[in-house]
């Protein structure tokens, strides 16, 4: 389910956290399995005929009293190893008894694990599976769906957790079965296939979203992955990175809500830094989680209204969010802050959730 292939990656713990589900090659792998396994069974079965054949003077055929046959080592094998156990054929000498006892009878016994243990696994893991598949689609709504976990993705993810997004409301969708078990690791649930494929976008409950980012390594697959994603979800807020500044407009006209164009960002950063390397230092600080500053978006606090965006301690307002539009620090209508704004602050980076919280506190 979304469920977690191999066989699929087993739900792993990371930073406390468990991963939900991860959809690679759903139906497969159980296959696979039962093959390889059925095949180690088959090979049993030759050893244990062999080892009769071999030995075939030391058995009795009581029915046809015409010798063991190469036939009759096999039907042999397979009515003992299967616990049948007929009794027209059966080993007379003392060794051929000890051999059936010592050899025979561990070979069936792996045979039975082999072929029962590995039906009742794979029954139990797929309706496992589906199960938690079943429990976690009524469950998704509201959540974030990122597309591409490579380093944008990765680095995404992890911004949104730090700034208090739940990892049980974050799905991953990559086409890369590493980058699949990357995020089941991380406690994120995720696709394997193509993000451009409607299936694929449906299973991962897109129309429920509430945001999609995408972090493609082609501007072309996010162009058409803006495309569906948007007719999937026409309300959901989507976020795309592109290598491209020329590409931007064409993403915008696709749908989507915020474009980044890595190219620029990389290239203006390095120019800030050629002028003034402290420049290009509080940028980069800007940029980065975890250490010096950070940018983040919150809500104003009961306390905060009627005051002066520039009077509030421990942070710099150099935005405020009211009614869905962007009022920047020297804009006079943002000289008090108002009851439901979203202010956007600058201030010190702290390295947990819980920090975050108490900075708010």
């Amino acid at each position: 389910m979304i469920a977690p292939r191999s066989e699929s990656p087993k739900p792993a713990q990371r930073g406390g956290t468990t991963s939900l589900v991860s959809m690679p090659r759903l139906r497969e792998q159980p296959l696979r399995e039962l093959a390889r396994r059925a095949i180690i069974a088959a090979l049993l079965l030759a050893i244990s005929t062999l080892v009769v054949w071999v030995d075939r003077a030391a058995y009795v055929d009581n029915t046809a009293g015409d010798g063991v046959s190469l036939l009759d080592a096999l039907y042999y094998s397979t009515v003992t190893i299967t616990t049948t156990g007929y009794g027209d054929i059966t080993p007379l000498a003392p060794h051929a008894r000890a051999i059936n006892a010592l050899v025979i009878t561990p070979m069936r016994i792996a045979f039975l694990v082999l072929l029962v243990g590995t039906t009742i696994e794979v029954l139990a893991n797929e309706g496992s599976r589906i199960v938690r598949d079943l429990r976690w689609r009524r469950t998704m709504r509201n959540h974030v769906v990122v597309i591409g976990y490579g380093t944008k993705g990765r680095s995404a993810v992890n911004t949104m957790r730090r700034h208090g997004q739940v990892p049980e409301k974050i799905v991953v969708v990559d086409h890369n079965a590493m980058a699949v078990n990357d995020a089941n690791l991380d406690g994120i649930a995720a696709f394997q296939g193509d993000a451009g494929r409607r299936d694929l976008l449906r299973r991962a409950e897109i129309s429920k979203a509430k945001e999609v980012v995408i972090c493609l390594d082609r501007d072309d697959a996010a162009i058409l992955t803006t495309l569906m994603v948007r007719q999937l979800n026409p309300q959901a807020g989507v976020t795309v990175s592109v290598r491209e500044h020329e590409n931007v407009p064409l993403v915008k006209q696709s749908g989507a809500t915020s474009v980044v164009t890595s190219s620029d960002t990389v290239g203006r950063l390095m120019g800030l830094s050629a002028i003034g390397p402290e420049l290009g230092a509080i940028i980069q600080d800007l940029l980065t989680s975890g250490t010096g500053l950070e940018v983040t978006q919150r809500q104003a606090r009961p306390d905060e209204v009627g005051a002066n965006p520039s009077g509030i301690g421990n942070e710099r307002v150099i935005g405020v969010v009211r009614n869905g539009t962007l009022r920047r620090f020297y804009d006079s209508t943002a000289a008090k802050i108002e009851s439901g704004d979203q202010l956007i602050v600058v201030r010190k980076s702290v390295n947990t959730v819980e920090g975050l919280r108490d900075l708010d506190d």
